[in-house]
């Protein structure tokens, strides 16, 4: 098997359970802009100390930066806020797996900015199987009060929410993959630890300042928080670092494709640890999403 796919399987694993944890603490502790810093926060310091570790472990040297290696680092930090940003909030809307299956539209938005920005391609059959997902998607956003009025099935905050999460992460994965092609060394894992340091940096930076600004007293409550949140902040180092290592091998869109997986780790969460049910047409939509995953696998 690929290192690539395993990187993404584990990736998914390890992102399935920061959101249980940013769920918990969105559940009481912490706001929305809360909950989201603390993924940043507590991830920096070990993301920082991993990428130096490595460095003097394997005696390499600082690698070079293109100047673009900013640009697509910015825009991936700021996009993967956002995409956090509304993740977090959609969990107040629906449960965890409804959740979490919105965010993955995350694959068909991928391709399509791949595709524009840095001419990444996938086959027809490809393209035709990540479309089932979309079905999977349109079922998924009904809600009980707007059954039977398919016009509005988009027309809702958890759909909204979901659907731009999945275009803020689309965003993301497309500048973080960029970014990483712009370092001048051939080892992706170091390629991948800088590139994921700098973000980091930059990212808990700037989400600070900015709740500082707009929610006083929040950072304060991040901080208090540090007993879960730490955990999160390792878990958020570890599905990352995988998915820049991964992105650094394949185009994000085929990455995005393996990392489905996510909505099965997603439903077993939900079920098992936050006590939540899974209505039948909520099943059928998240085994329609499957379904294309699997396809796609097979089709690319």
């Amino acid at each position: 098997m690929d290192l690539w796919i395993i990187l993404s399987v584990a990736a998914a694993a390890f992102q399935t359970l920061r959101f249980m944890l940013q769920k918990h603490l969105s559940m009481g502790a912490l706001s929305a802009g809360g909950a989201t810093l603390a993924r940043f926060f507590y991830s920096a310091p070990f993301v920082v100390t991993l990428a130096v570790g490595y460095l003097w472990v394997s005696g390499a040297v600082w690698p070079g930066y293109t100047p673009l290696f900013w640009v697509y680092a910015v825009v991936g930090g700021l996009s993967q806020i956002l995409a956090t940003w509304c993740v977090v909030a959609l969990f107040s809307e629906r449960n965890f797996a409804v959740g979490i299956t919105f965010k993955k539209t995350e694959v068909v938005q991928t391709a399509l900015v791949g595709l524009v920005v840095l001419g990444d391609r996938i086959t027809v059959w490809g393209v035709g199987a990540i479309m089932l997902g979309l079905v999977g998607v349109l079922i998924l956003s009904d809600t009980p009060v707007l059954e039977g009025r398919w016009w509005r099935r988009f027309a809702n905050r958890a759909a909204f929410l979901g659907l731009a999460s999945g275009a803020f992460f689309a965003v993301s994965a497309v500048g973080y993959r960029g970014a990483t092609l712009e370092i001048a060394s051939a080892d992706p894992v170091l390629r991948a630890g800088l590139s994921l340091a700098v973000v980091t940096m930059m990212q808990a930076v700037a989400l600070t300042l900015w709740l500082m600004w707009r929610e006083p007293g929040q950072v304060g409550r991040v901080i208090a928080a540090r007993r879960t949140a730490v955990w999160m902040g390792l878990t958020g180092m570890a599905g990352s670092l995988c998915w820049f290592t991964a992105f650094t091998l394949e185009n994000a869109a085929m990455v995005f494709v393996v990392g489905q997986v996510e909505v099965i780790f997603s439903l077993f969460a939900s079920v098992l640890f936050f006590g939540e049910r899974i209505t039948r047409r909520e099943g059928w939509g998240i085994a329609l999403i499957t379904l294309s995953v699997i396809a796609v696998v097979l089709l690319r």
